[in-house]
């Protein structure tokens, strides 16, 4: 059962309590114009989880009335991304072009009751006839044609007589209201370009704050959730409606959008990172894309919760990029299997063992799920990360050293004996001893605190890792005083190509997620990750480092 937890729900309960309505229905109404980024997932959340609760219906339907940026693999991406969050829709999908004929019939309406009129302005003489916030507008001088010569033009525009911009369809309303959408808002444009559901069968094209309330009355919705941006639309929302009285009239409520920082969700700056490559694609896993999170790794559960924390109000706000991180963080601890990954290898030698010295470790697949567990085999020849052996050690550095012990995670303290350098002087190798009597036992006469993971050289597996960090490192690179590209961040992405990981991954396929330990949590790519070849994509640190290391994670 529904609660009124934030003021749209209570809105709603009221609403049912009242018998208003005896069932809610709410949309979800993209633009097919751009993938759907997590600002899009706020509305998602709120307008399925309201129908949800409500035990209502929620439609998807989608506001196509610009061909011109519009496509079918948007429609398709924003389709998938529903889904994935955990959603699903009522009945069949809606499309606004559905209903283009309805809408066209009420646009005649409209001018049979002088409420509309063919305008044959030019478009800068009606931006400029409109006037400011401060000077009211002022009358079309089209806006006395008689009804008749407006049904003439009407028809004659939608039979394709016009060229684009010579005639637009406007509202007759009041070009002195204080709210410029009042001024005589333009109802249908000409635009002889083809439709991807409807093809050539208009050439006029109605504007989305026209199409809008009618599509949601003939659906019946209840209640029109937008984010605010749309309130001083409503007025025009409800007009148009109090004009066509055969119509129910839904009842438009706004709420804040979703802002966040370090982050940009305007579609056509994403879209413009995209058409510059200066990202890999809506999908690139820095983009704040649902695509692009989901490929990096982020799940559904994480999201769905950071919408629900952020929660719904009124005010305008930026949320911090770091508690989506939380959130998916939080989730991938409590379903995560471990695993373990040398990022960048450094060789070990146990000189003390054999050659063919082959144990078989087992380690649990997570500390406190039951997921089984896992093997790891131990040989002569191991890697651990380079960042983890140090030949001059820090101040408080914890790990390998000349001289020095450090335990092998779920096996033996080893004592590093040896450096092996190249000709170049870089550090190859380590010859190490192991400590055989140390398995799931402390040394009886030393501590030992460092802790390191490790791989069997011969039996773990080749892979690619690709650390992504946040991609701009400015906390508000869409503010209006510079360009937001100059803010990307130049070490958003770090591809290492000589990774290893433990031979328990061999069966890992696309979008599995793993902890690897000391690391992170990551994911199987699912696009890159192919048949011997085996592609992680960092998901997020294992804990939020971005402040302590200069804006980094």
């Amino acid at each position: 059962m529904i609660e009124p937890r934030d003021f749209i729900r209570t809105r709603v309960v009221a609403d049912i309590e009242s018998g208003k309505h005896t069932q809610i229905v709410t949309r979800f109404p993209p633009e097919p114009n751009g993938y759907l980024h997590i600002g899009h997932a706020k509305s998602i959340c709120l307008n399925f989880g309201v129908a949800e609760e409500a035990q209502g219906l929620c439609n998807l339907r989608f506001d196509d009335t610009n061909p011109e940026k519009e496509s079918q693999e948007y429609i398709d991406a924003i389709k998938r991304d529903v889904h994935w969050l955990g959603f699903d829709w009522a009945g069949d999908i809606r499309y606004a072009s559905g209903y283009f004929q309805q809408i066209h019939d009420f646009a005649v309406q409209l001018i049979r009751d002088g409420h509309a009129y063919v305008d044959s302005q030019t478009p800068e003489q009606i931006r400029e006839g409109r006037g400011t916030l401060s000077q009211p507008g002022i009358n079309s001088p089209y806006r006395e044609r008689s009804v008749a010569e407006n049904l003439d033009l009407f028809a004659r525009m939608k039979a394709g007589e016009f060229a684009d911009g010579a005639h637009v369809l406007r509202a007759r309303i009041d070009m002195a209201a204080g709210n410029i959408n009042l001024r005589d808002p333009i109802l249908y444009r000409i635009r002889k370009i083809a439709h991807h559901q409807t093809g050539n069968d208009w050439c006029i094209y109605p504007m989305y704050d026209y199409t809008h309330p009618i599509s949601d009355a003939l659906e019946g919705i209840t209640h029109s959730l937008c984010t605010l941006e749309f309130e001083d639309h409503r007025p025009l929302y409800d007009w148009l409606l109090d004009q066509l009285p055969s119509l129910p009239h839904p009842q438009q409520i706004e709420f804040s959008r979703l802002n966040l920082n370090y982050t940009v969700t305007s579609k056509r700056k994403l879209k413009q990172l995209v058409d510059e490559q200066l990202v890999q694609g809506w999908d690139d896993p820095r983009m704040p894309t649902i695509a692009g999170l989901r490929r990096r790794g982020y799940t559904p559960e994480s999201i769905r919760n950071f919408c629900e924390k952020i929660g719904i109000s009124k005010t305008e706000g930026t949320s911090d990029v770091s508690l989506l991180e939380f959130c998916v963080r939080e989730h991938l601890e409590g379903s995560a299997p471990r695993a373990m990954a040398v990022l960048r290898p450094l060789k070990v030698v146990l000189t003390n063992l054999g050659e063919d010295h082959h144990e078989v470790i087992t380690a649990a697949r997570h500390p406190s799920l039951d997921m089984g567990e896992r093997v790891l085999p131990f040989t002569r020849e191991l890697f651990i990360d380079r960042a983890d052996f140090a030949e001059v050690p820090p101040k408080g550095f914890k790990r390998l050293v000349p001289g020095g012990e450090v335990r092998l995670r779920n096996a033996y303290v080893i004592r590093c004996d040896e450096v092996i350098k190249d000709a170049a002087g870089e550090i190859v190798e380590l010859r190490c001893h192991a400590d055989l009597a140390t398995l799931g036992a402390n040394p009886v006469d030393r501590k030992v605190k460092g802790v390191v993971h490790w791989v069997s050289a011969e039996h773990s597996l080749a892979a690619e890792v690709r650390l992504y960090d946040r991609l701009f490192s400015d906390a508000a690179p869409d503010r209006g005083d510079a360009d937001f590209k100059s803010f990307i961040n130049a070490a958003s992405l770090e591809v290492l190509s000589q990774a290893r990981v433990e031979p328990s991954l061999a069966t890992a396929v696309a979008g599995d997620r793993f902890q690897f330990e000391r690391e992170g949590y990551f994911c199987v790519d699912a696009i890159d990750s192919v048949a011997g070849k085996l592609v992680f994509n960092r998901t997020v640190g294992l804990k939020d480092s971005w402040g302590s290391k200069g804006g980094q994670a």
